[in-house]
């Protein structure tokens, strides 16, 4: 009995080892998507050595979703479908101060569950080969923010807490921030057992979702703490991109810049907080409807046109460093709406951001706001995209994807002069029209 045991044993031997290598190296072509950081040379970001331009997207609720096990199948069927459209990489947050079913509950302590919801996320964006910017704090009081921070400050005794700006400048608040930023960067995954500053599926840090200071206009006072906490993060992990989160307003250190404002500022300077080194990319958004309240869409389309050409110059020229379309959408929630209209507009913008990329590159990408899973009715803000619920918009997504993706092979390749090609969605050359805001505000 023994014998013919260890008979079936040596029979099945080499077919197990070489079942156990093909799944082996199913896992580890299912992970190769991950293997290397994104990275910069120059103005252009780089993967393996080769250009890597990308079509992208936001889904905010990523974290808040998945600490709840039973909804994780959602985060699944959005990267799934991101996936499928060609969509590499997804912005989303890795904050929730104080209020229902916090991460941070108040300064340095944490739900365990929300942080696994966090380790979740990004093992599942791994799993489909899609790439996380993870956004550190809000400006805004969504989510916590920077009031929620300085309430703690409070909340504790501390003194000369006047406003939400002390969050730039009071050394209590700047604690309170870096903590955050430390207990995120040096998390050991619970489901791959990997550091998040190891994990190259991250491929940016994000300090702080549009930052705005009604304190200093000129942007002084931010830019300083983005130079601090770039230090900062960059003395933690020397390995991910980093960049701001801005919005692209101008500030005081170039002020005939200033007049491509819409009409006001935020107290934030684009051009002397981007050429901070520890910041790897720029990055801008775009809600021209509400930046130009009652403008007609000719008018707002004038103005985008001259926003993002603006931008991707001072990228080219200036700064020295990649450029980054980080939020745009249109709600449907606009009067007049239609499917048509939204998907006229992502075609106008996809147009410009491939335009740029091939015109001497810089133009990274850019993120669509937002895509939510079926049954997400109560996230949905205006312009939540259902990919499998939209086929014309995700016929765009993809082409988008498809005509990036080909555009870094051609860089990379010996047929750089098809750059001077037509882009695949056959898209002429329109200035852009923009939607409403989303869910932040």
């Amino acid at each position: 009995m023994a014998s013919f045991s260890r008979a079936i044993c040596s029979f099945f031997a080499l077919p197990c080892l070489l079942l156990l290598a093909i799944v082996t190296e199913a896992r580890n072509i299912k992970n190769s998507k991950n293997v290397d950081f994104v990275r910069t040379r120059g103005a252009h970001f780089v993967l393996n050595g080769s250009p890597f331009l990308f079509n992208g997207f936001n889904s905010y609720w990523l974290m808040h979703v998945a600490a709840e096990p039973t909804e994780r199948y959602k985060v699944s069927e959005v990267f799934k479908e991101a996936s499928a459209a060609g969509l590499s990489v997804c912005r989303t947050w890795a904050f929730s101060d104080g209020g229902d079913a916090a991460l941070q509950i108040s300064p340095g302590v944490y739900d365990e569950r929300v942080l696994q919801g966090l380790d979740f996320v990004v093992s599942e964006a791994r799993k489909y080969g899609i790439r996380l910017i993870l956004s550190f704090v809000n400006n805004y009081k969504d989510f916590g923010g920077r009031s929620q921070y300085a309430q703690w400050a409070k909340n504790a005794g501390i003194q000369n807490i006047n406003s939400e700006d002390d969050f730039y400048t009071h050394p209590v608040l700047k604690d309170y921030y870096k903590n955050h930023v430390k207990k995120i960067v040096t998390r050991v995954n619970t489901m791959t057992r990997i550091a998040y500053r190891d994990d190259s599926t991250i491929m940016a840090w994000e300090l702080i979702n549009e930052p705005r200071c009604n304190a200093d206009y000129s942007g002084k006072i931010v830019n300083g703490w983005v130079q601090e906490m770039a230090s900062f993060v960059k003395s933690l992990d020397k390995k991910h991109l980093l960049e701001i989160g801005m919005e692209g307003f101008y500030g005081d250190s170039v002020p005939e810049k200033k007049q491509a404002n819409p009409g006001f500022q935020v107290g934030t300077d684009f051009i002397s907080s981007h050429l901070i080194k520890e910041i790897d990319f720029a990055t801008i958004h775009a809600y021209t409807d509400q930046w130009l309240p009652g403008q007609s869409d000719d008018a707002q389309a004038t103005f985008m046109q001259r926003w993002m050409i603006s931008h991707w110059q001072d990228s080219r020229t200036i700064l020295k460093k990649p450029l980054v379309l980080a939020e745009f959408g249109k709600s449907s929630k606009d009067p007049g709406y239609n499917q048509n209209a939204r998907d006229t507009f992502m075609s106008l913008v996809y147009r410009n951001v491939y335009n740029f990329a091939k015109a001497g590159g810089t133009m990274g990408g850019s993120l669509v706001w937002q895509l939510v899973a079926q049954g997400m009715d109560n996230f949905d803000d205006g312009y939540s995209i259902i990919l499998a619920q939209n086929p014309s918009t995700a016929g765009l997504i993809s082409g988008q994807s498809h005509a990036m993706t080909t555009l870094a092979h051609l860089v990379n390749g010996p047929n750089l002069g098809q750059l001077h090609g037509h882009h695949p969605l056959g898209v002429g050359h329109h200035p852009l029209g923009m939607g409403h805001h989303r869910f932040g505000r």
